[in-house]
């Protein structure tokens, strides 16, 4: 109880100290006056009795400074005192403040602006979704295959039953419908996921409710949705009575039983979905058929949270354990077929895996402009400090102690990181939906998602940052800043301060690491501008100019044979529209997000590895495809129109698929098998790319649509009109086979292989801005460094010109000291920059990480900015005046 009594009252000191201090310069008054008053009564004059009264009572400051420090903490009080007097002197220096802060809101809001987006996008990616720590993504492997695959539905089942480690699965497959708009038809982006989606992750829908258990099961058997608030926004102006209202939805009039809140949109990083159906309704929005109970058919993304305590290796290995024994259970379906765990962050199904590369190097990069604006403030810290060394002299002369010089200085920085903390929020505030600015214009109707999140635990990252900072750039020019020879200072105050020679050598290694990181970021620059331009410069193996546009048969109702003669008339009817070169027809579009058609193989001659089965994706393409879309063949010939149900079965495949299954043979005439159907091989096509340019070339192969029709395909067009042109005289066609429908928006397949390289334009993108700013704030600081040595040596100057010296010498000497401390801290950064490009080896496309040419550029533009900042106090150096310069 003492402890406790004697610490409020310390806490309450602090909070009435004025008062306090009243109240005890009273009370010793009241004692002198009594010791007073007694030495009177004892026969002292007035002025012998205070005298003696003040001997006998003792030193009163002295006595004050004791009850102070048994009444508040000294420490606190200090720092009080430390905080005010920070203040003034910043407010006194106002260019020097608003220079430094400026410096360092741009390192620590770039920081916390990334910070933001890797919690929004990677790490936390999910609004509202409650224990993401524990949750990871589920997908499927295939033994001997490098790229993953989706799981079936069934296999899903068995391990939600079979396993004890987790607390749920959750079923999450994006897919879109139609909406039909005037004489166009809108594509809204939505989820089937399993009835316990909203349960499991903790989202309560703000109207209505989530799904119930038995509306995952059953064929088509319950048509009820929960929207997006965005969609009750947009569509439904906030109607409070929605519930229990219909929505058509591909062709099928759906209940409404749910608003989901306004944060919450999905679990697919990428896309904010418009709705979400339970899983009972997976045929109403495939297009490839009924695959609950196909255990052959991998279509499930899928999620799962374990239960706490449990680690991810742990989960893994039963789940291993249950892949096994689905494998021997049910050999045909499951062979060479297994199950991992993903992290968020390396999900593999959305846009997670592609931008975790891309804000890892992001963080790289806005690491070190913090350590250039760090070291740029440090710079300007030791440079103030020769100004203030009367006022430290004096200081220390009255008794204080370096170490209480060192936190009074280290305050001033604080104070000056905490302004630019909260400037830094705001500019990550400000840029958290930054990311969206350079993704290329969606279609409408989608949504687009890679917003970022500033929640506590990014403000708690920032406050590190903070700290940190000022230990960077303050404690060092602190600590310098208190060596000072006090008998030598008080001689000469030109002599203040000792270990000059020092501050030099510091403030020169400052702008060496300035320069090396900033030569590093304009290589990476480099390097990625390349690869940029390679990939952009690169053909996927198709044209891209070829115009894509689809009819959504699916959503209005058509049957397969239905949809077969409306495909054959509207294909028929646009090759002969004027402008048209060819047109053709295409399950799935290259370098979009519909996955394809996967099979396990069969090879004629060929004789897989043991407990491996070989899996090859296809596409389902009409006759003219090849020629249309540029895809050369290269041996045999491309698919005719006779290839159709009733001819014999056949197929093409790609160079990278005869390499592999008939080495050192010509594929031509073989046979391979596809779900019990042998097809022989009429053709081979150049190896092109399916996703994007990055990925490795697999094996892959064509089958005649005609062979295999479904009811939703895509027209390719090759023309040399624009999309908009095509879309009027193709919605004409269309209306003219079926008032009913509208085409969806024609685009050219260039903008899909843009989007499907979001994350290289990305990181070219943002490492360019930040280089950008690293360079400027490095040559803020050579600029800086520069000056005040000028500023130094003005009448070393004034010597050298009194000597004969001209104004060419002296702008050459001043370079030369200039560009000696560039050239040197480019043979730093060379040295880091051919250790850390390597880590950029997934952004590259063909560009070496030791790319000679981004070298060269970016040794050409550091010594071009370096000459620049040194040039101007250089120039002025040249104007001294050695007659005023030698009087200094």
């Amino acid at each position: 109880m003492p402890q406790l009594r004697a610490w409020f009252s310390r806490l309450f000191g602090l909070v009435r100290k004025n008062s306090r201090e009243a109240e005890m310069a009273e009370e010793m008054q009241q004692h002198l006056d009594l010791l007073v008053e007694r030495n009177i009564a004892d026969g002292m004059s007035a002025d012998d009795a205070r005298c003696a009264a003040l001997r006998q009572f003792g030193g009163i400051e002295q006595i004050k400074e004791t009850a102070r420090e048994q009444r508040i903490w000294r420490w606190a009080d200090e720092f009080v005192q430390d905080v005010r007097f920070g203040a003034r002197m910043l407010w006194r220096s106002p260019g020097f403040s608003i220079l430094a802060i400026l410096c360092l809101t741009l390192g620590i809001g770039t920081n916390a602006a990334v910070f933001s987006w890797i919690e929004g996008i990677l790490i936390r990616p999910y609004p509202l979704v409650a224990h993401q720590d524990r949750m990871f993504a589920l997908g499927g492997t295939t033994r001997g295959v490098a790229e993953g695959n989706s799981l079936s539905y069934p296999d899903f089942l068995d391990f939600e039953k079979n396993s004890t480690l987790f607390e749920s699965f959750i079923v999450d497959r994006i897919m879109g419908t139609s909406l039909s708009v005037g004489d166009r038809a809108e594509r809204a982006s939505g989820g089937i996921v399993s009835a316990n989606y909203f349960d499991a992750l903790g989202v309560k829908p703000i109207l209505g409710r989530g799904f119930r258990p038995e509306e995952g099961i059953g064929r088509n058997a319950h048509p009820v949705t929960v929207i997006s608030y965005r969609t009750w926004k947009d569509r439904y102006n906030f109607d409070p009575t929605i519930i229990g209202r219909t929505q058509y939805l591909n062709g099928v009039q759906h209940t409404i039983i749910g608003v989901a809140p306004e944060k919450f949109h999905g679990t697919f990083i990428g896309y904010s979905f418009n709705f979400w159906v339970p899983t009972s309704m997976q045929e109403t929005f495939d297009t490839t058929g009924y695959k609950l109970e196909d255990r052959g058919a991998r279509w499930i993304e899928s999620y799962a949270i374990l239960k706490p305590g449990v680690t991810r290796q742990q989960a893994q290995a039963e789940l291993n354990a249950i892949a096994q024994r689905l494998e021997n259970d049910y050999p045909e379906t499951n062979r060479g077929h297994g199950v991992e765990l993903f992290p968020l962050w390396k999900t593999p199904f959305n846009g997670a895996s592609a931008m975790g590369s891309t804000l890892g190097i992001t963080l790289a990069v806005v690491f070190f402009v913090l350590l250039i604006a760090c070291a740029n403030v440090s710079n300007l810290l030791l440079a103030r400090s020769l100004l203030r060394r009367h006022e430290m002299t004096m200081r220390l002369a009255l008794g204080a102690g370096r170490w209480r010089l060192i936190k009074q200085l280290f305050v001033e920085g604080l104070l000056l990181a905490l302004i630019a903390s909260g400037g830094g929020i705001a500019v990550a505030y400000w840029c958290r939906n930054a990311l969206l600015l350079t993704f290329p214009k969606p279609s409408p109707g989608i949504v687009i998602d890679y917003s970022g999140q500033i929640d506590w635990r990014v403000l708690a990252l920032s406050a590190v940052i903070c700290i940190g900072s000022t230990m960077l750039f303050a404690l060092m020019p602190a600590i310098q800043a208190s060596h000072i020879d006090l008998s030598g200072a008080l001689k000469s105050e030109g002599a203040g301060v000792v270990g000059g020679k020092g501050r030099s050598r510091l403030r020169s290694a400052l702008v060496l690491v300035q320069v090396s990181l900033s030569f590093v970021l304009l290589a990476g620059t480099g390097l990625l501008l390349q690869s940029l331009n390679r990939m952009r410069n690169e053909s996927p193996g198709f044209s891209t100019d070829v115009i894509a546009c689809g009819v959504d048969l699916f959503s209005a109702g058509y049957k397969l044979d239905r949809a077969k003669i409306f495909h054959t008339q509207l294909l028929d009817r646009v090759r002969t529209l004027p402008g048209i070169e060819s047109a053709t027809l295409a399950r799935v579009v290259p370098f979009t997000y519909t996955v394809y058609s996967s099979a396990a193989i069969e090879v004629d001659g060929y004789q897989p590895p043991p407990n491996e089965q070989p899996t090859v994706e296809h596409n389902q393409v009409a006759e003219d495809y090849f020629s249309t879309i540029g895809i050369p063949i290269v041996s045999g010939r491309e698919f005719a129109r006779a290839d159709n149900e009733n001819a014999p079965p056949v197929a093409i495949i790609n160079q990278t698929m005869a390499a592999k299954y008939w080495p050192g043979k010509n594929a031509l005439g073989q046979r391979l098998k596809v779900k019990d159907r042998w097809m022989e091989i009429v053709g081979i096509a150049k190896n092109a790319n399916y996703r994007d340019k990055l990925e490795p070339i697999a094996p892959f192969f064509y089958v005649p649509l005609r062979q295999n029709f479904g009811v939703q395909n895509n027209l390719l067009i090759r023309t040399r009109q624009s999309p908009g042109a095509i879309m009027n005289a193709l919605a004409g066609e269309v209306h003219a086979l079926d008032p009913n429908l509208a085409p969806g928006v024609a685009y050219p397949l260039q903008l899909q292989v843009d989007r499907m390289s979001y994350s290289q334009e990305l990181a070219v993108t943002l490492v360019a801005v930040f280089g950008a700013m690293a360079l400027f704030l490095a040559a803020i600081g050579l600029y800086a460094v520069m000056s005040y040595s000028v500023s130094q040596t003005t009448r070393e100057l004034g010597m050298r010109m009194a000597l004969g010296a001209g104004a060419r010498d002296i702008l050459g000497l001043v370079l030369s000291r200039g560009l000696r401390l560039t050239i040197a801290g480019i043979a730093m950064g060379g040295v880091t920059a051919l250790l850390l490009t390597r880590l950029m080896g997934n952004l590259l496309y063909k560009v070496s990480p030791r790319d000679p040419a981004a070298f060269g550029l970016a040794l050409i533009i550091l010594l071009a900015v370096a000459l620049l900042a040194c040039f101007l106090p250089a120039h002025r150096a040249t104007r001294v005046d050695p007659v005023k310069a030698l009087r200094v």
